[in-house]
């Protein structure tokens, strides 16, 4: 390791089983720098977690122990922490989606039941529910309460990744529905995600944007552009190819709309249309129409991340068509107002 590598590094929560697993890590702050920045032992600021942390494990079977993580971010991922750091740092906005090194981040996180009390480990779920219905039941009765209601374990979601605004609240952003961005999205201020708007790991908004469909791993989404109502965007986590979707500037993907491939500045997809690298594309040509002549065809690939182009079905025959925007015309303006978070 040079002491030029960059480095993250912060002082942590760790939720240890009691098979040793680590369950997750909350980093209430984090650092991002060199290696020669980290400080040292005698020079780190103390952590100051309070009665939050404790080395007896409750009544899930968990024990909540401060840990002081250091990660190599331009190196792979090795271990739990190291992972939860990383993530930490892309919610945070320290560092952009696909900035830093998430090789083996799957094998390092642990698949966990999460619920209003905190995370479980799967296996022994069941037993540690009632442990901790019971020990609520009881300091419950000790109170006088007759009432155990607020006792239920609410399950939230079985899963390697958390909420992210369990972790991180960034600020300047709006969320219709907090269980739809994961711990590692990264959202500019400005950015207003509606109920049914999704935001992965590893993905987000570079300005301010308005999502209404779905931004999937790797994903990175420019300032002043909509993703329309149940739009999908392609990532590459399971099932596709290599290219790293991104839209740019102004950009408008329309509602039920989707892409394999990136968008430029001042892009419009038409609502309902589907355009992925392998797409058959008719370059619209004024001229050649009124001459009767058929237009050029090239495959999506070939448009992919060019400005100012609109993409439309051709209502009469059909076909997919790219026509040309004016350069420098906003694609779309979003409303300032709504998004002045």
């Amino acid at each position: 390791m040079t002491s030029s590598q960059r480095a993250a590094w912060g002082w942590g929560l760790a939720s240890i089983d009691e098979a040793g697993n680590t369950l997750d890590v909350w980093y209430p702050t984090a650092t991002l720098g060199t290696i020669d920045d980290v400080p040292s032992k005698d020079t780190r600021p103390h952590h100051n977690f309070g009665s939050l942390a404790y080395d007896e494990a409750d009544a899930r079977g968990v024990k909540r122990v401060p840990v002081f993580t250091v990660s190599s971010v331009d190196e792979p991922i090795v271990d739990a922490a190291d992972a939860y750091l990383r993530l930490h740092v892309m919610s945070l906005r320290l560092a952009a989606p696909n900035t830093l090194n998430l090789d083996g981040i799957f094998a390092a996180l642990s698949n966990v039941v999460w619920t209003n009390y905190g995370p479980f480990a799967v296996d022994t779920f069941a037993l540690r529910k009632l442990d901790v219905l019971n020990a609520a039941a009881q300091q419950a009765h000790n109170s006088g309460l007759h009432s155990y209601a607020s006792a239920d374990v609410n399950v939230l979601s079985i899963d390697k990744f958390p909420r992210m605004v369990d972790y991180v609240v960034p600020t300047g952003v709006r969320i219709g529905n907090a269980d739809r961005i994961r711990l590692g999205a990264y959202l500019s201020e400005g950015t207003t995600v509606m109920h049914e708007g999704f935001v992965n790991f590893n993905a987000g908004t570079l300005g301010v944007s308005m999502i209404e469909g779905r931004i999937s791993q790797g994903v990175v989404v420019g300032d002043g552009s909509d993703i329309g109502g149940g739009a999908s965007i392609m990532g590459t986590l399971s099932g596709g190819g290599k290219h790293r979707v991104s839209i740019g500037k102004h950009s408008l993907l329309g509602a039920n709309a989707g892409i394999g491939i990136s968008l430029g500045d001042n892009c419009v997809v038409e609502a309902g249309l589907y355009v992925t690298a392998g797409t058959k594309v008719a370059l619209y040509d004024k001229e050649k129409v009124a001459a009767g002549q058929p237009l050029d065809v090239v495959k999506g690939a070939d448009l992919s991340g060019k400005d100012n182009i609109l993409f439309i079905r051709n209502s009469v025959t059909g076909a997919i068509e790219a026509r040309s925007r004016t350069a420098g015309k906003l694609g779309i303006e979003l409303n300032s107002a709504l998004h002045k978070n």
